[in-house]
């Protein structure tokens, strides 16, 4: 794709962002019917023309002209018909402007509330496919609002929003949205994501204010309203536009007067004066209302982030991000401090448009994530992984073995020493077959797989610091953070401490999964493995051979060993052997152990060993790698 549009079709106005793939920083924000922010209005012509925004407030020969039918999608079905014809009518003033040229390589990227669920977004697609657009997806209003924050080169929070929970208000003209963002990621809310409460309400009441003090013309402009919808609608979106104007520099109009006249055009022309003071920002948001039930605007709102923060189930939010028209609102921010007391509240430079934009920005980092993740996935398909890892394969098996051998000593084979002393073990040469099924069951143990944690985090450094060689390029080819596929990040704890299972030390279930599988794949080896190695094997097996030789000091060079081997020597002879002898004769021939564990593991099945160990791990490894790809999200601007 080379071009993404961001339509942010809300139920008041509408806007429209264009990014192009190579070479822009900020999207621009496109003109349709002289505005780049437009009233969300169709009107059908007796001609069959249709107009869009404005012109369709107040059209003549009109047979269908409607407004705000987005807040009614999800409850009026006929709405899904409106939604279409204004969608259509956009389209045509693109493609009339050149802003849209037929055929290109482009997508559109358009905004929902964020508590529509799947079902809802596909069909509310299907209906801007149906019009006629280019490819289209749907995404939350709210998470565009924040990838145009964290784009913005004005608010540097991307480190924030990746790292801490994140409480996204969206306030629109009829809706207030909530999205709860973790890691770059939605979390569904079970208040719904939205709450019927906009600054629409707001705008009904400076209008009411301002009619009531329309003097001798206040009787004909009510009669006007009544009589016209379009021209009562026109008049709100006056007054919203006077209330954003007050509300962006409060200070600068508590001392100058901020009022716009607006001449309605009906039977014959009327004017009405509308008017912004202190007195009247405070009625808008602590009239009562019937709409609300008999609460004011503000005691919605404030009900409305309590209950929020009562259905957040994860961390509270430590960044409040706030969006919309009424952002600008200064009170908004303490009562969200009010309710969130240790959340720091920022907001967008221009909410009106951060939505348009940050749905092209979506379009963008959806196609810098898809050739980022078809990288990756040649990176996966080629042998460089396998590579790296069978370079390192030798350093695991001594690392492995360095481990294990002292425990199996210690917790095993001494242990068995005891019972051939005590007479439980009849025979020297039955020690055998014993051990081997002991340290069978030691290798399958929570205690091995604990033993090796450690060991083997420690073998990962080096293996995905090569790895990163070949990961950070693709990362920074698309714009995505580098750290997005850095498994080292996840290996600092091992720095501090390894005592516990890995569970309980690393951060992220892939890397947990990652060490896990690792010390799974080496036990299998070892346990395989176990009827090669000297140390368990027959007569000259080195078990037998400490237990033999301590016997022969004991009792005498003159008998001989082979018949010591087979003998059911006494219990009364077995005890005149002391424990100590044993336990120091196996602590010298310690390095003697591991020297022959390893050399059997390097030799006699090197090449069928190492193979396996390599897919294995390389395996593990590329899984890991998809999954921390799949949820790389918001790319940092």
């Amino acid at each position: 794709m080379d071009r993404f549009f961001g339509f942010d079709l809300g139920d008041a106005e509408s806007a429209i962002a264009r990014l192009y793939k190579e070479d822009q920083v900020i999207p621009e924000m496109l003109t349709v019917v002289g505005e780049q922010s437009f009233i969300t209005a169709y009107a059908q012509l007796a001609s069959g023309e249709l107009l869009v925004g404005e012109k369709a407030c107040y059209a003549d020969n009109v047979i269908k002209r409607k407004l705000r039918f987005k807040s009614r999608f999800l409850t009026d079905r006929s709405s899904a018909a409106d939604v279409k014809s204004f969608a259509a009518g956009v389209l045509g003033e693109l493609y009339g402007s050149g802003d849209l040229i037929r055929n290109e390589e482009c997508s559109f990227y358009i905004g929902c509330p964020a508590g529509w669920d799947k079902n809802t977004r596909e069909h509310y697609r299907e209906i801007f496919e149906s019009a006629g657009y280019p490819p289209a997806k749907i995404i939350s209003e709210s998470r565009a609002a924040m990838v145009s924050a964290c784009q913005s080169k004005h608010l540097q929070i991307g480190v924030d929003i990746l790292s801490k929970p994140v409480l996204v208000v969206d306030i629109g003209s009829s809706t207030t949205d909530f999205a709860y963002i973790m890691g770059g990621k939605e979390v569904e809310m079970q208040t719904a994501g939205e709450v019927v409460l906009g600054g629409g309400l707001m705008d009904e009441i400076l209008l009411d204010e301002s009619v009531a003090a329309a003097g001798l013309s206040r009787k004909k402009i009510q009669s006007v309203f009544e009589q016209s919808e379009p021209w009562k609608t026109y008049a709100e979106f006056a007054a919203r536009r006077l209330k954003e104007k007050y509300y962006s520099d409060e200070e600068y109009w508590s001392t100058h007067e901020c009022k716009e006249s607006i001449v309605l055009h009906y039977d014959r022309p009327v004017k009405l004066t509308l008017r912004m003071d202190k007195s009247t920002a405070d009625k808008l948001v602590n009239k009562k209302l019937a709409k609300l039930a008999g609460r004011s605007w503000k005691e919605v709102f404030i009900a409305s982030l309590e209950d929020v923060k009562k259905n957040i189930s994860g961390s509270q939010p430590e960044l409040i991000f706030l969006t919309g028209g009424v952002s600008k609102l200064p009170a908004i921010r303490d009562w969200c401090t009010g309710v969130f007391k240790e959340a720091v509240v920022i907001s967008a430079t221009d909410p009106e448009f951060s939505v348009a934009r940050g749905l092209a920005y979506c379009g963008r980092i959806d196609e810098d994530l898809r050739e980022f993740k078809e990288d990756l996935s040649k990176l996966i398909a080629s042998s460089s992984i396998e590579e790296i890892v069978s370079k390192h394969i030798p350093e695991l098996y001594k690392s492995a073995v360095d481990t294990l051998v002292d425990p199996i000593v210690s917790e095993v084979a001494i242990p068995i020493f005891d019972r051939w002393r005590d007479g439980e073990i009849t025979r020297l040469a039955d020690t055998d077959a014993v051990l081997q099924q002991e340290v069978g069951g030691f290798l399958r143990s929570d205690k091995t797989r604990e033993l090796l944690a450690g060991p083997i985090t420690s073998w990962l450094k080096p293996v995905i610091e090569e790895l990163e060689a070949l990961t950070v390029p693709i990362c920074i080819k698309h714009r995505v953070p580098y750290t997005a596929l850095s498994l080292k990040s996840y290996l600092n704890a091992s720095d501090i401490d390894i005592k516990v299972d890995a569970k309980n030390i690393f951060a992220v279930e892939e890397m947990t999964f990652l060490i896990d599988s690792i010390v799974t794949a080496v036990v299998a080896i070892l346990v395989a493995t176990i009827d090669l190695i000297p140390f368990l094997a027959g007569p000259e097996g080195i078990l037998i051979g400490v237990i033999a030789s301590i016997v022969v000091l004991i009792l005498g060079r003159d008998k001989m060993q082979e018949t010591l081997l087979s003998a059911d020597i006494p219990k009364t002879m077995r005890r005149m052997i002391p424990k100590s002898a044993f336990r120091s004769r196996t602590e010298n021939i310690s390095a003697s152990i591991k020297e022959s564990f390893y050399e059997t593991l390097k030799k006699e099945k090197n090449d069928e060993i190492s193979a396996r160990m390599v897919d294995e791990i390389s395996g593990q490894i590329e899984s890991t790698l998809a999954k921390m790809a799949e949820v790389v999200e918001i790319p940092l601007g």
